[in-house]
């Protein structure tokens, strides 16, 4: 008699035969891993103690027959498309021990009968769409160890009696719910918790003292929250806490001395908050700590002298506050440290020497200080080196050479310094490099012609310097250049002929030199070109009417020059700024505006049209804050994201929005407004989209068999999301979060790429002030490099974009699967087997293997497996990917307004 039916990861598909219920003997049941869709048989074999349906696509209700199996012991149905509510039945199993129902389309409330399963060691529904608040019955199962509910829309739950609640619970995780109000204070009451994450949601006021009763607590996770008051110092009886992690709060006065009594500590995050004052010198007890996170907060003083003997160090991060003085030269006693972020500070003299001992260093960033002198040639040393961020300081001394040993070295930025004498042609060695800012110092010669072998660079900023002679030739050879400013300088002669080979470039800067000659037509070929400056040199001629074919160009300015007249009519009238908020404020004279970019409207109209952020209107929450759904009298429908207390000051935030208001383009969510008011209050404006997210789409489409996104739209939409992180990296920025929730739709369901550039409004974290992000991404989509560093890249945007990619082309959601075998594992698994038919999502069924839409289909597979390849280095990039995906689409568009295109969105 069968007992055991194990048939885990495969490549199982159709569905679970009713005739399974014959086997009267079966115990087990495992088939996790496979692809079966289809409902659960209503009968199953009645002695069944542990069923595995986990990572499938099984959709439907859960059959309440399951209640009839009176063993069971475990139930694992995760990762699933199963909607509907969780059946009360449940709760008559009172064997049942371990339930996993995370990451399915569940919702209603999580049914109280649960309480009758008094064997219950794990609950797990992670991932739904649950509400309401616990109840107060489930707080007494006895025996309950884990209970996870994090990803839903529950508003928290009061147990009826503290006494017996939880008496056994160690982990509990409810981040990114809508729990509001004060801290529960009868979680205070579980002594048993070992791991507490309450992250990402409305809870506020103070952390109460008896958050001390959890002597067993390792990790407390209370980021992204708006806890305010100070910490107490009750925590310390936490003596076995290993991470504190309490980023992006309101909590102020003095960063707490009695964290040095947590010996244990691994990870302290305390940025993002408002702590005054110094580093406590008792952190120098803190000999386990791998990671500090002060940034963004309000401290002073010298650098902590405390926190150089912390050898165990591998992330410091201080930016954004106000320290000053020296940066110690104990620094290079952290032999482990592989990022350094000191930003943002008023630090002064000279870049200790013992830079050099740090080994293992990838980032440093010491932008944004007083920093005199000359680079430590130490720094040259040291191998692992991929970011050197220096700009806006005062560093002087010739431009380092030894730079062309670091093999590793992808962004360099020394702008807006002091620094004299030529640009290194040996820098040409640095095949790695992709960014080179060297603009605003006092740099003399030629531009060396060896700087056309570095074959990856997308951006090369040699503008407001002393700069002389002709732009060489071999620039045109930059296949991946795509910002190339040479502007303010003295160079002489004619634009390089080929310089349309570099097709990727978006920006043209070559502006208030003294170069001569015509404007070559041959620019036009320049088709993602968006800024071309030629102004103020002695140029003649005649304007080339090709240029009127560039399809995105926002910016065309040749003022200055000596030319004739202009040959045919501009497709785009020209602007000599773009995004600019000059005269277009509106509301009363007097206090904060709320400052419009091409639209007339107030702060009291915007109140009015959110009905004064009523939660009613919230379309979404994010970590940066809500986003509520503002409708204005005149019929105008604007999404307004209120971002969370603890922002930029004023004038900062005006500066950043600013600049993130001149970012433009059809596939991005355009800033169109913002408004920054005491204390605290920061709103940004942005175009309402009604047809909501990628991830609602995609869940829409399993429900009805894929049929709502056939293959011309999966195609578009995969082209727009390309499109608009390629332009993200050309502009130097990085998004660091791409998800489908992060993926839009306007009216014509045309994809717009949205939550980029808001870390620089909620925290002040120069580091990534030109080509880089501190989100970290999300859990499925985030690249394996991310989640040992921390750091985003362009590269990790590539590596997400290649997870959405895949999930869209086969409707497998990244959080399906299991340790083991992710997305990509699976996809180039059913490739290997010659399984194609594997990875089509139902809508695609229907793709005939001998069209050229197969082809098609197939091309983009390969794409997104491009994209997630292991090592960073052999992914594309954006534009690489946009080239390729244009590829894909050999045959006949769709009529739709969502066509391809490279244009800007409307200013």
């Amino acid at each position: 008699m069968l007992r055991r039916l194990s048939l885990q990861y495969n490549s199982f598909s159709g569905e679970l035969p009713p005739e399974i219920g014959n086997l009267a003997g079966l115990q087990i049941l495992n088939v996790a891993g496979n692809n079966l869709s289809g409902e659960i048989p209503s009968e199953l074999p009645l002695r069944l103690k542990y069923i595995d349906l986990s990572a499938n696509a099984f959709s439907g209700e859960i059959p309440s027959s399951v209640a009839g199996i009176s063993e069971l012991q475990l139930i694992n149905l995760s990762y699933n498309k199963f909607s509907g509510l969780i059946p009360a039945r449940i709760g008559e199993l009172q064997n049942l021990q371990y339930l996993w129902l995370d990451y399915n389309l569940l919702g209603g409330t999580l049914p109280s009968s649960l309480a009758n399963c008094s064997s219950l060691v794990h609950l797990s529904v992670e991932g739904n769409a649950l509400a309401g608040v616990l109840p107060a019955t489930i707080s007494a199962l006895p025996n309950l160890q884990v209970l996870s509910l994090a990803q839903n829309d529950f508003t928290g739950a009061v147990p009826a009696s503290e006494a017996t609640c939880f008496s056994a619970l160690e982990i509990l995780n409810i981040q990114s719910n809508r729990v509001r109000g004060k801290f529960p204070l009868w979680l205070t009451s579980v002594k048993t918790l070992s791991v507490l994450d309450v992250s990402g949601n409305a809870l506020s006021g103070e952390i109460p003292p008896e958050i001390g009763r959890h002597e067993k607590l390792e990790e407390l996770r209370m980021a992204n929250n708006s806890f305010s008051g100070k910490i107490p110092p009750e925590i310390v009886k936490c003596r076995s806490l290993r991470v504190v992690d309490f980023e992006g709060n309101r909590f102020s006065g003095e960063v707490p001395s009695f964290f040095g009594n947590l010996t244990g500590l691994e990870v302290l995050s305390l940025g993002g908050n408002h702590f005054t004052g110094s580093v406590p010198v008792s952190f120098g007890e803190l000999a386990s700590l791998e990671t500090l996170s002060l940034r963004g907060n309000r401290l002073n003083g010298t650098m902590p002298e405390e926190v150089m003997g912390l050898n165990n160090l591998t992330i410091l991060d201080l930016s954004g506050n106000k320290f000053s003085g020296h940066v110690s030269g104990r620094i290079g006693n952290l032999s482990k440290l592989m990022v350094l972020n000191l930003s943002g500070n008023g630090f002064y003299g000279e870049i200790p020497t013992s830079l050099g001992n740090l080994f293992r260093l990838t980032t440093l960033d010491l932008s944004k200080q007083n920093l005199s002198g000359e680079l430590p040639f130490e720094i040259s040393g040291l191998p692992s080196l991929q970011i050197i961020a220096l700009q806006e300081n005062k560093l002087s001394g010739v431009i380092p050479e030894g730079f062309s040993s670091l093999t590793s070295l992808k962004y360099v930025n020394l702008s807006s310094n002091e620094f004299s004498g030529h640009v290194p042609k040996n820098y040409g060695f640095i095949r790695s490099l992709v960014v080179l800012s060297l603009s605003d110092n006092r740099i003399t010669g030629m531009i060396p012609p060896e700087i056309g072998n570095c074959s990856d660079i997308e951006t090369l900023e040699l503008g407001s310097n002393n700069l002389g002679g002709p732009i060489p030739s071999d620039l045109s050879g930059l296949a991946h250049l795509k910002v190339l400013d040479l502007s303010s300088n003295n160079l002489t002669g004619a634009f390089p002929e080929d310089i349309f080979k570099c097709r990727r470039l978006t920006v043209l800067l070559a502006d208030h030199n003294q170069l001569s000659g015509a404007i070559r037509g041959s620019l036009a070929e320049l088709s993602y070109l968006t800024m071309l400056d030629l102004s103020a040199n002695k140029l003649s001629g005649e304007i080339p009417s090709n240029l009127n074919t560039i399809p995105g160009l926002v910016y065309f300015n040749v003022s200055g020059n000596n030319l004739e007249a202009v040959s045919g009519e501009k497709k785009k009238s020209p602007r000599t700024s773009s995004g600019t908020s000059q005269g277009r404020s509106s509301t009363d004279t007097n206090g904060p505006k709320l400052v419009m970019f091409n639209t007339k409207i107030t702060l009291a109209e915007t109140i009015e049209a959110t009905r004064q952020f009523d939660e009613e209107n919230v379309l979404s929450r994010t970590r940066h804050g809500l986003v509520f759904k503002a409708c204005y009298n005149d019929g105008m429908v604007l999404s307004i994201r209120k971002l969370h207390d603890g922002s930029l000051d004023e004038n900062m935030f005006r500066k950043e929005a600013e600049s993130l208001g001149k970012i433009r383009h059809r596939n991005l969510t355009v800033l169109r407004g913002y408004y920054a008011g005491p204390p605290d209050t920061r709103l940004l404006v942005y175009d309402y989209m009604p047809n909501g997210n990628l991830a609602t789409l995609l869940q829409e489409a399993s429900h009805l068999d894929g049929h709502v996104l056939n293959w011309p739209m999966r195609h578009l939409i995969a082209l727009g999301i390309a499109r608009g992180v390629a332009f993200l990296h050309q502009s130097s920025l990085i998004h660091g979060d791409i998800k489908p929730q992060n993926v839009l739709f306007d009216a014509d369901f045309e994809a717009h790429l949205s939550d980029f550039g808001l870390e620089k409004l909620t925290l002040s974290n120069p580091v990534e002030a030109s080509s880089s992000s501190a989100s970290v991404g999300t859990l499925g989509y985030v690249s394996p490099e991310v989640v040992l560093t921390g750091e985003a890249t362009k590269e990790c945007d590539v590596y997400s974009f290649g997870i959405v990619l895949l999930e869209l082309l086969t409707g497998k959601r990244p959080v399906m699967f299991s340790q083991e075998e992710d997305i990509v594992k699976w996809v180039k698994k059913q490739l290997q087997k010659g399984q194609i038919t594997e990875l089509l999502e139902p809508g695609l069924f229907e793709l005939d293997p001998e069209s050229s839409e197969w082809e098609e289909f197939l091309l983009g597979v390969k794409v997104g497996l491009l994209c997630t390849a292991p090592d960073p280095l052999d992914r594309p990039t954006m534009s690489d990917i946009v080239f390729m995906l244009e590829g894909c689409r050999v045959g006949p568009d769709i009529a739709s307004s969502a066509a391809p295109t490279t244009q800007p969105s409307p200013v």
